[in-house]
């Protein structure tokens, strides 16, 4: 599955380290931004998962966890745009880009159960 989902949620998780390392960098922030990285990061890795799975249910699972975590990072994203450790911009252009994956994961997700 070296597709679109693959390299965007890839770019996305270079992202999610970069905010990472300017949050803890900069603006000696570790605990939001940690969460922010394991969600962040894990989208992308369930879907290489997925990649390797055994059973269309095992595809399903690991794609579900993905959907998950995209809930989970843009939970993040919000509360750290909230408490004003990242700028409005910065927020919009990641929450933009975790809401996209989300999307396309629930759409794969649906089309999958229905068969």
């Amino acid at each position: 599955m070296e597709n679109n989902l693959y390299k965007k949620s890839y770019a996305f998780a270079i992202r999610v380290v970069k905010s990472y390392q300017f949050l803890s960098d900069k603006k000696r922030e570790f605990t939001l931004s940690k969460q922010l990285l394991r969600s962040g990061t894990s989208i992308g890795a369930n879907i290489a998962e997925a990649n390797g799975a055994i059973s269309k249910a095992d595809f399903s699972a690991k794609l579900f966890i993905s959907y998950k975590e995209c809930l989970e990072t843009k939970y993040w994203l919000s509360l750290l745009k909230d408490t004003g450790y990242i700028g409005k911009n910065v927020f919009q252009s990641m929450y933009e880009d975790a809401d996209e994956l989300a999307k396309i994961l629930y759409s794969i997700l649906n089309k999958t159960r229905k068969r």
